[in-house]
């Protein structure tokens, strides 16, 4: 049997991880992308990336395909890394082929002074 631990560390060797100051550095050059943000709807109401896409990690597979399409640049945020891992594992399985996940997710990112809305 797999701990949720083991599918995370699982699903972070598959994919690729940016750090907040990559994700940083790539808006500032305007370089298109989508911020998907797979929080909780209590935790994008306490504050988010600007220009974030929010759908929920309980429902993004059911509602990601009629907002962005699969040859979106897409980054993956969650509160410290570890459901956008799985969310950008199960993207890349449904034909997402440029998606990373942001390491040390919205902690990380306000902590590296990282700006924030809401």
């Amino acid at each position: 049997m797999k701990s949720g631990h083991d599918l995370i560390a699982e699903a972070k060797q598959r994919i690729t991880e940016v750090t907040p100051h990559e994700v940083r550095t790539r808006k500032e050059r305007g370089e298109a992308m989508v911020l998907l943000d797979v929080r909780e709807p209590n935790e994008w109401n306490l504050g988010r990336i600007p220009g974030a896409m929010h759908i929920p990690r309980g429902t993004m597979e059911t509602a990601i395909e009629a907002r962005v399409p699969r040859e979106a640049n897409v980054v993956i945020y969650c509160a410290s890394g570890n459901r956008s891992a799985l969310a950008a594992d199960t993207l890349q399985q449904m034909g997402y082929g440029k998606v990373a996940s942001m390491s040390g997710g919205f902690r990380d990112w306000v902590g590296t002074g990282g700006p924030v809305e809401g």
